[in-house]
């Protein structure tokens, strides 16, 4: 049942009827009734006075009047300054109950093909919470567009060399001693990491000391013997030295082995890893043959650019004068590769914050100026960057809230806060630890993504785990809720089907159809949007009204059975919807809380 197309074909006819005019197919669009009105739908009649010769307010009622007349869905209708609200018979909110609990959530396969890249961490330091709404964020949006029809490649980069990598190789060199995770007992991304931070702390030491030698500031920055080791060891890379390679090749085991722990720990995996090491020399092929076609222009150094002066932006390095390559050439050697990998897809999404906007301008030019018309089916998802109230993160300070961390730390509030409610008196440990777990990354999560990706965030982990307000324990709480209710319905034999002429409905139920008969256009606006706070909000809502409904009438000893049943199947689907919405923010649905 097509409640919105019936009443515009319905409003056309009007149009034709009382004013003789014919109105474009397409053209008439209805809108939600805000919340401060009567109704559901509202026709704004304002642009369409020119047919009518009327004033807005009577245009309406005469519209108003011919929709209850000719329109058996349409039960009522009030007018507020031109804007003409229309209310839905509790027969047909009824009726479109039992359809939706009879109708599929996702969208039907469309035969189309999306690659969204997320994460992409580099292998000289552990994931940390600026990674954590990256991850976030990419996964989310993955499961938008599949749920809206399309196939979904999930990939990353790994950013698995240059100089930052070189670093943290020197550093083991010099203060390592032979020691490995496996001999400290730490995770391989995590000592790697301790590794980068000691480089750093080293290098500031030794500019200081050629600054307080009489060297400036500039001079003893690029002088410092271990940055220039790191410089050494990167064109050693470069040029394949078997001893640099293979300690590159353990150090990056490690990393990536810490890494798949903590995609294991938030329920995230991917269809095809890239490589950073890899990709740069398909990107420095590239960039060579565009030099030769003129697209690229060389300086006397030798180093290759791009100028981009006449598009709005600037000139751009490509490979520097000893050759090595730059991000923007492996960013430009992976998206080749990877269309080559997946020639039908018909869109590609970078999952990268916000300060990378002028990169991606400059990436998708420059592919589009070597003639790949995919180039414009690229988008970059920026986001904004995540503070905490210590202020901003460095990685070379080690500084920065590790993930695993940050999880653990959301889950042990979880259950501090579940433990004190008494809401896990009946749940054996086992239950009762996969609880914490769920609420506490239900809670980082839908914190994370509930913002507009494009927003900053501060972080308030605390504020996160709450049961109340706008969070994901909360939504999750509500759904745990219906299920008890669900649950006691089924040990009482009661059987919700619905009696098709149920009337006398409440204003919360009929907002509650009518909500989850939005759902699946709000995944399909989510995944155009590349917005899952759209999604987030959504369920929000979703679980907010019904919590409205729960404290203001009366379910399961409702006397009337059809009100009790309608009551019931609309919280069975209330709870159907809430976890798929849910599920795909990347969240679990607990059962019982």
């Amino acid at each position: 049942m097509n409640i919105e197309f019936s009443i515009i074909e319905t409003i056309r006819d009007g149009f034709e009827s009382e004013f003789g005019v014919t109105i474009p197919e397409g053209e008439i669009q209805l809108q939600p009734t805000r919340k401060e009105f009567e109704g559901t739908y509202t026709f704004v009649c304002f642009p369409y006075l020119r047919f009518t010769r009327k004033s807005p307010e009577e245009s309406g009622k005469i519209l108003g009047t011919f929709l209850v007349e000719n329109n058996s869905l349409v039960s009522n209708f009030n007018t507020v300054k031109g804007f003409l609200n229309l209310s839905i018979s509790d027969e047909v909110w009824s009726k479109r109950l039992v359809e939706l609990t009879q109708t599929h959530l996702d969208w039907p396969e469309d035969g189309s093909e999306m690659m969204v890249e997320f994460s992409s961490p580099n292998t000289n330091k552990p994931l940390h919470l600026g990674h954590l709404r990256n991850i976030f964020l990419g996964w989310s949006l993955s499961e938008l567009l599949n749920a809206a029809g399309k196939k979904v490649h999930r990939v990353q980069i790994i950013n698995d060399r240059g100089i930052h990598i070189c670093k943290s190789m020197v550093a083991w060199d010099h203060f390592g001693n032979g020691e490995t995770p496996e001999s400290t007992g730490m995770k391989g991304d995590k000592f790697i990491g301790d590794y980068y931070v000691k480089f750093d702390k080293e290098y500031k030491k030794q500019v200081a000391k050629l600054i307080e030698s009489g060297s400036s500031e500039e001079d003893a920055a690029k002088s410092a013997p271990i940055m220039k080791e790191a410089q050494e060891t990167l064109l050693k890379w470069e040029s394949k030295d078997p001893e640099v390679y293979e300690k590159w090749k353990t150090m990056n085991g490690w990393v990536y082995k810490g890494f798949d722990v903590t995609y294991r720990a938030m329920g995230v995996e991917f269809d095809k890893l890239y490589f950073e090491s890899e990709t740069y020399k398909l990107g420095k092929e590239v960039v060579l043959k565009g030099l030769k076609e003129g697209i690229f222009y060389q300086k006397d150094d030798g180093s290759v650019w791009v100028d981009l002066t006449e598009d709005g932006l600037d000139e751009k390095l490509l490979l520097r004068s000893d050759g090595t390559s730059v991000y923007m050439t492996q960013d430009i050697g992976t998206a080749i590769l990877r269309y080559s990998d997946y020639p039908n897809i018909s869109g590609q999404v970078y999952t990268v914050g916000n300060e990378q906007e002028y990169h991606f301008k400059v990436l998708f030019l420059i592919l589009d100026k070597l003639g790949y018309e995919w180039a414009k089916e690229c988008h970059h998802l920026s986001y904004g960057m995540v503070d905490l109230p210590s202020g901003k993160m460095k990685s070379r300070e080690g500084t920065v809230v590790d993930a695993d961390d940050l999880m653990q730390e959301v889950i042990d509030a979880a259950a501090k806060q579940t433990a004190e409610l008494g809401k896990v008196d009946e749940l054996d440990s086992d239950e009762a630890e996969n609880l914490y777990r769920q609420l506490g990354l239900g809670a980082l999560k839908y914190y994370l993504l509930r913002v507009d990706p494009r927003k900053r965030i501060l972080f308030n982990p605390a504020e996160s785990v709450d049961l109340q307000g706008n969070t994901g324990p909360f939504i999750q709480y509500t759904h745990a809720r219906i299920n008890s209710l669900l649950r006691k319905a089924d040990q009482l034999g009661i059987d919700y089907a619905v009696d098709n002429d149920v009337n006398e409905l409440t204003e919360i139920e009929r907002d509650l159809v009518y909500q989850l008969g939005e759902f699946k256009n709000k995944v399909k606006e989510a995944g155009e949007e590349y917005s899952p706070s759209l999604m987030a909000q959504f369920v929000y809502d979703l679980a907010k009204d019904y919590n409205k409904l729960w404290q203001n009438v009366i379910i399961l000893k409702e006397e009337d059975i059809n009100k009790r049943n309608f009551r019931l199947l609309l919280s069975f689907q209330t709870a159907k919807t809430i976890a798929r919405g849910l599920s795909l923010l990347g969240i679990e649905s607990p059962q019982r809380m």
